[in-house]
């Protein structure tokens, strides 16, 4: 058996061993872990760039620190400031008929929690929920993708720095040892990635009936309307769509235009993106197709789409090693398996629409997504679409950046995931709100034990049962 699957119940039972020995961290020792952590990021920000773009072949340095380094600090950051307030038990009320009493929930951490990272954003997409199972005082294990071994290996030996391996371990290995992972019984296991592999996974996980967050993607629309300038739309949808080379949960999957603005948008999509990227051969702005798996799987798409009828526009005349030129497609239709799967990739249709309604039907008719981009000024119009389709998040004029706010909840709903996390939402997952009701030595309940029929009994009814 791999050595890697062999440790992984001992690695989780030390774990669970050290969490039983204090289980429950105070706020010091929380914010001694996120201090630590904090510094090794900002301390290591080269090496971690580096890592990431040997994985890719080349990634952007500026993608890195943008969509990477800085949330994952500023979401340390964020915590740390509000730690001590969400640890403190929150009051509720007490009915009259059970007086005196009180009751409140008392946040207490789970215990171990698993955590499954897929290679788009090794490092956002480790830090960010390991920030929240640790402000929520647990311990925590990490699985990290087999499609990022230098990044893996990285951010392995540079927690090992600052954590014993009983606090935080980083695991490594192929696919075989996420799968093992994914069986083991956490208090809590959060899986990001395909929907696909996002079913397995909590499969897996109701065998110990662990409870899950399926932090998954799907087909995220953007939708232009009828009154928005198109140099804006397009500018933000671009920025949305080219960061990471599009290989991003949230990036815009296909767009919807007006039937009459369509060639209008085309042009002033083309001319943003070549802004963007004068050229793409040596351009280090310009992120590569993580592996030759992917690079051919999108090429499948450009291939099956054209072969069903679809418009290809390249908007440059070849890319260079991975680095993947980006596509419009036009005339695709529900057969072509570009319109099917999530892209994850610089391919984007564009799909003309008559009026707002019919868009919204277009995009009501399939799974519910990840996210939704509305490009209108029109108030009326914004609330109609906030209220008539569902995603996990939405943006109104612009593109991927809910899911930098910190106050906000990010997740999906449906095929797109289940549960939340990011900031206070972060805490609470990981967390378990535990109700606590509270009685001293008065006990006015004593009316309504048996025998039965007494008059004291009579009068309660009559006072609460109404």
């Amino acid at each position: 058996m791999n050595s890697e699957i062999e440790r992984l119940q001992p690695l989780l039972e030390r774990q669970r061993r050290a969490f039983q020995a204090a289980p429950y961290p105070d706020a010091a020792a929380r914010l001694q872990w996120l201090d630590a952590l904090q510094r090794l990021l900002a301390s290591n920000q080269q090496a971690i760039i580096e890592a990431i773009s040997s994985d890719f072949g080349n990634r952007s340095a500026d993608e890195t620190r943008l969509a990477e380094i800085m949330p994952s600090l500023h979401g340390i950051h964020y915590a740390r400031r509000r730690l001590r307030k969400w640890m403190k038990p929150s009051r509720r009320s007490v009915g009259l008929a059970f007086q005196p009493a009180s009751a409140k929930v008392v946040y207490q951490p789970l215990g171990v929690v698993g955590i499954i990272v897929p290679w788009n954003y090794p490092l956002y997409l480790s830090i960010g929920p390991l920030i929240g199972a640790l402000a929520a005082g647990n311990r925590v294990m990490l699985k990290m993708s087999e499609s990022t071994p230098a990044t893996g290996q990285l951010l392995k030996d540079l927690l090992a720095q600052v954590f014993t391996e009983d606090q935080v371990a980083v695991v490594l290995g192929e696919a075989d040892v996420g799968i093992a992972f994914s069986r083991l019984p956490f208090d809590h296991l959060l899986f990001t990635g395909s929907t696909s592999i996002g079913r397995q996974v909590m499969r897996a996980a109701a065998d110990n009936l662990t409870p899950v967050t399926l932090e998954l993607g799907g087909k995220s629309p953007a939708i232009v309307s009828a009154g928005v300038p198109l140099e804006d739309a397009a500018e933000r949808i671009a920025f949305g769509k080219t960061l990471n080379a599009g290989q991003t949960c949230v990036a815009p999957d296909y767009v919807l235009v007006p039937k009459d603005r369509l060639e209008g948008f085309v042009e002033a999509y083309r001319q943003v993106i070549q802004r963007f990227y004068p050229q793409l051969a040596d351009n280090p702005d310009y992120t590569s197709i993580i592996n030759p798996r992917q690079y051919a799987r999108l090429q499948d798409y450009l291939g099956d789409a054209q072969a069903r009828g679809a418009r290809l526009l390249p908007l440059f005349e070849k890319g260079q090693a991975r680095r993947m030129p980006h596509h419009l497609l036009l005339n695709v239709t529900d057969e072509m398996r570009v319109m099917q799967d999530e892209i994850f990739g610089p391919l984007l249709p564009v799909v003309p629409y008559d009026d707002l309604q019919q868009a919204l039907a277009y995009v009501n008719a399939r799974p519910r997504p990840l996210a939704l981009y509305y490009f209108g000024y029109d108030k009326a119009e914004q609330q109609a679409v906030l209220e008539n389709t569902h995603s996990g998040g939405v943006c109104l004029n612009d593109t991927l950046l809910h899911v930098a706010q910190d106050d906000l909840p990010f997740g999906g709903v449906g095929p797109s995931g289940m549960g939340h996390y990011h900031g206070h939402e972060g805490f609470l997952t990981f967390s378990k709100a535990k109700g606590v009701f509270v009685k001293q030595r008065f006990n006015a309940a004593r009316m309504i034990y048996p025998p039965y029929g007494k008059a004291l009994q009579k009068l309660v009814y009559r006072l609460f049962v109404r």
